[in-house]
């Protein structure tokens, strides 16, 4: 999960990162290994961007330059999946800031493949509102911490979207993987080997559709990677 805060809107205009949080997820779990930076950005940041993130110019001065910074940048996010919430407007500073560097260092997608949360929220949410803040309310998500936006705790508030986002298939089996005993064990019991040959009740068409419907529920909060249709 990564997110950044920048000195303005528009790279093309000479604006800058000034802080890359990462959170990194691996079997749906955080594993601690994050990466936090304030960057030095060698121009004055916005008033606008100032009131968003509450970083100053005087904060700054002492942090490291991007370029100081970029191989241990490159090697964090190297063959990852980067969740980005917006996408285009992250991986457009970040490439500008490749660029920036002079060493031919090409782009992220050279690097790691990106997944935008905001066009799985919105194909999930249609006509929605789908900023951080508004997924945050609609699942629930305690984000009363973020007076101000930063980068790091965005990338945690995103973390728990995208599980939330994601959560369809997870849900099936939580208690399972709680160590709770699932209400199918409970009722299992051994049957009488000599019984009768059991009847075969097939279901019915609407059943069936029933059934579909919910596998499509399922495609929309996987991007398409509903397990009961991957096989067939």
């Amino acid at each position: 999960m990564l997110d950044t805060e920048t000195t303005g809107l528009d790279p093309h205009k000479g604006h800058r990162i000034i802080e890359i949080g990462c959170v990194e997820l691996i079997d749906r779990k955080r594993t601690g290994n994050e990466l936090h930076q304030y960057l030095q950005p060698d121009r004055k940041i916005d008033a606008g961007a100032i009131e968003v993130h509450g970083i100053t110019n005087e904060f700054l001065q002492d942090k490291p330059k991007f370029a100081d910074i970029v191989d241990d940048f490159l090697s964090y996010i190297k063959d990852s999946q980067l969740i980005i919430h917006n996408a285009p407007f992250d991986v457009g500073f970040i490439n500008a800031e490749l660029k920036l560097t002079g060493r031919d260092l090409g782009d992220t997608s050279q690097y790691c493949e990106v997944i935008d949360s905001l066009v799985m929220a919105r194909r999930m949410r249609p006509g929605q509102k789908n900023s951080l803040d508004a997924l945050c309310r609609h699942f629930n998500i305690d984000n009363s911490t973020r007076e101000l936006h930063g980068a790091l705790l965005d990338a945690e508030l995103l973390a728990e979207v995208y599980l939330a986002l994601t959560g369809g298939q997870e849900a099936l089996f939580k208690d399972v993987e709680s160590g709770q005993q699932s209400v199918a064990e409970k009722i299992i019991r051994q049957l009488d080997t000599n019984r009768a040959a059991l009847p075969v009740i097939h279901a019915s068409e609407e059943e069936r559709l029933q059934h579909e419907d919910w596998l499509d529920l399922l495609d929309s909060k996987t991007d398409g990677k509903c397990l009961w249709r991957m096989g067939s």
